[in-house]
């Protein structure tokens, strides 16, 4: 086919997997420098791409994959078939996805075969048959389709209105910018398995905010508010006005902002780690149940990351639950996550 004038690419639906998704973006535009590059994303990961350079477009999709939510379903197919693109290229895995450009007549799909949806496609890839990095991942999805790709470091670019808005955002919290600032995000949406414990986590902020002076801010979804006031708790009374708690607080782009302010970030696998790796926040990510040689986060040409883990016979499980004791996180100890961070923050500096 010739080059097309129009792009359409469909963002994975996790924050996690967005920003892990960002090298094959960047192989697409890179391939298709003169098309117009439109990334269509749900809700809480479009923001994301609204500081990914070389996305002209962002487009917000409301559907799914309910068949009873036809309205939503409607009105992105409606946006997308707007866009007039040549070409359509899917991320997710999903069968709504593929049904949603079909709907939207786009001529060109091109995706994995999987979900049932080898039909709706017009080039289908046979998926890798061993484990890759969710990167790798996506950039095999993109070389078979004929692009060349290229490293598999995660780029955005924070707008200034992102850094003061998380600047003012801080200092209406008692933010004192002469000390150094750790971000910590203490949550997971996939389940308590993957979350470090909240004694681990308060023994870490007290031994930085004593010996380093640094403050801490605590960032993550509402849902997460509940384990970030666990985290306070843990900490030192003697040292909980230094603790800024800030879930439920941001948006993505503030959030980002927050973390081009830190000296270091400490997280759970979690869509934070991915989002603290692009912006190249040194960065110690803590592993239990998952498969870290999956997912763990990409970092900048600049940066550095730690993906600390404690090896025990049981992982990598992938339960949302710990059915023992829970040995992968608690057997992660504090003093080994501090040693991480403090020669990160020392790397910041």
């Amino acid at each position: 086919m010739r080059d097309p004038s129009g792009v359409l690419v469909m963002a994975p639906n996790w924050l996690g997997d967005a920003v892990m998704a960002l090298p094959a973006l960047a192989d697409v535009r890179r391939a298709h420098r003169q098309a117009h590059v439109t990334v269509a994303a749900r809700p809480s990961v479009a923001p994301l791409y609204e500081m990914v350079p070389g996305v002209d477009r962002t487009v917000v999709l409301q559907w799914r994959g309910s068949a009873l939510e036809r309205r939503r379903l409607q009105s992105d197919v409606a946006q997308l078939t707007a866009l007039a693109a040549d070409v359509a290229i899917l991320l997710p895995n999903s069968f709504a996805a593929a049904w949603t450009v079909r709907r939207a007549n786009v001529a060109h799909r091109w995706g994995y075969a999987s979900d049932l949806r080898t039909r709706l496609l017009t080039r289908a890839v046979r998926r890798p048959r061993r484990s890759l990095h969710q990167a790798a991942y996506y950039q095999h999805l993109v070389r078979e389709l004929g692009m060349p790709t290229g490293s598999l470091e995660p780029v955005i670019a924070v707008p200034a209105a992102a850094i003061e808005s998380a600047n003012a955002l801080l200092a209406a919290r008692g933010r004192d910018p002469s000390r150094p600032l750790l971000v910590v995000a203490p949550g997971a949406a996939y389940g308590t398995a993957k979350r470090w414990l909240p004694a681990h986590f308060g023994t870490l902020l007290t031994s930085l905010i004593r010996d380093r002076r640094a403050q801490c801010a605590l960032v993550g979804a509402h849902a997460d508010a509940e384990t970030a006031r666990w985290v306070a708790d843990a900490t030192d009374p003697r040292y909980r006005e230094d603790v800024i708690d800030l879930t439920g607080a941001t948006s993505l782009g503030t959030l980002a902002g927050v973390m081009t302010l830190a000296a270091a970030c400490v997280s759970n696998d979690s869509g934070a780690m991915h989002l603290a790796g692009a912006v190249g926040v040194p960065l110690a990510a803590l592993f239990g149940p998952t498969r870290d040689h999956e997912t763990a986060p990409l970092t900048r040409a600049t940066s550095r990351a730690d993906v600390l883990v404690n090896e025990v016979w049981c992982r990598p499980c992938m339960l949302r639950e710990c059915p023992i004791d829970h040995r992968c996180m608690r057997g992660l100890t504090p003093e080994r996550v501090i040693t991480s961070v403090r020669a990160l923050m020392e790397s910041r500096s």
